[in-house]
């Protein structure tokens, strides 16, 4: 998946506020207990923090 991709995703099943605060406030332990943005730059696959957000927020295994 690319960066690209990623934030679209995002900004589809969370909105473009939410999802932007979600990306620098919400810690995830399945990353390493980084935020999503934290992961990203650290070098984390976007498909694998997409995938970390889903299951955090309950999105339907359909949509992720």
């Amino acid at each position: 998946m690319r960066l690209t991709e990623f934030h679209e995703l995002v900004r589809e099943e969370f909105g473009q506020v939410r999802g932007d605060s979600m990306l620098v406030d919400h810690v995830m332990t399945s990353v390493g207990g980084q935020t999503a943005k934290a992961a990203l730059e650290a070098g984390w696959d976007p498909r694998e923090v997409w995938r970390a957000l889903c299951a955090d927020f309950d999105v339907p295994l359909s949509r992720r």
